[in-house]
């Protein structure tokens, strides 16, 4: 009886709706709460929608546009240590260019495409976004402002844009081109899958440099010299924190603080020569 009870409780639960993978889902029918903000209840949202409103500058549309853009891992498969990613990763239109995004995203996760930098006067935020969780599609327009400039198109969603969800827009001949946008530009700070010997740290360098020099001036004999050049190297490697730690304090401070980090030291120095005495005994 025990082992059918567990059979049906089982069966129970993989036909629940939180095992079943959600339908791919077209949002087009959202509620308007004003402002060009638009969403539903089941993830789909518009937020900085401008069908109508020119922008300062521009006499006219200059061009009605629509493109559609996909979301999701997939895409991020020919980027080498990304995760997500949009299909395309640039592009360019004309100022004062009406242009209509059907956003689809393919994943089961919630993804986004959003533009920032945008005429606050006419969009609020100073933003474009389209958002939509799980499989599923959302369309939001707007107007392009005047001039050259390079937009950044990307997912909101945390860690989303750092692991390759991102873009760059173009208007007109732009601005230049961002870093870090994923077959476009080089990145910052690249991936390295070598297994070669990571770099020494500052503090490393430093110790091993004093320490030659030590060598050539002093020879290696000396133990106190050997000390003062430790502590040489460690003045080096803590100045620019002190630097820090003294930025708005008074002279008298500045003082106090240095009589006690001596004070401090020359404990610390007495216990590490008690220590040495007490290794030199046994």
């Amino acid at each position: 009886m025990m082992k059918q009870l567990s059979i049906v409780a089982l069966s129970l639960a993989l036909s629940a709706p939180a095992f079943a993978e959600k339908e791919f889902e077209n949002h087009n029918r959202m509620m308007d709460h004003g402002d060009g903000h638009l969403m539903d209840a089941t993830g789909g949202m518009v937020m900085g929608q401008n069908t109508d409103i020119l922008p300062g500058g521009c006499d006219s549309i200059a061009a009605t546009k629509e493109i559609t853009v996909h979301a999701g891992h997939k895409y991020a498969e020919k980027f080498p240590g990304r995760m997500f990613a949009f299909d395309v990763q640039e592009y360019q239109f004309e100022p004062c260019t009406k242009l209509t995004v059907n956003f689809v995203n393919d994943d089961e996760v919630r993804h986004q495409w959003m533009m920032h930098g945008l005429p606050k006067y006419l969009y609020p935020k100073g933003m474009f976004h389209l958002e939509v969780t799980g499989p599923g599609k959302v369309s939001g327009t707007l107007i392009f402002p005047p001039g050259d400039k390079t937009y950044l198109v990307h997912c909101d969603i945390a860690q989303h844009m750092e692991k390759g969800m991102k873009g760059q827009l173009k208007i007109g001949k732009g601005d230049g081109d961002l870093p870090s946008i994923p077959g476009v530009t080089a990145y910052v700070i690249q991936d390295d899958y070598s297994d070669s010997k990571p770099e020494e740290s500052l503090a490393d360098t430093v110790v091993e440099e004093m320490t030659d020099m030590k060598d050539k001036v002093v020879g290696n004999n000396s133990f106190f010299s050997g000390l003062t050049v430790i502590g040489l190297a460690i003045g080096l490697i803590l100045a620019p924190l002190l630097a820090r730690k003294f930025k708005g304090m008074s002279a008298g401070e500045i003082f106090a603080y240095c009589i006690a980090l001596i004070k401090d030291g020359v404990d610390l120095v007495v216990k590490l020569i008690g220590w040495l005495i007490g290794l030199v005994k046994k």
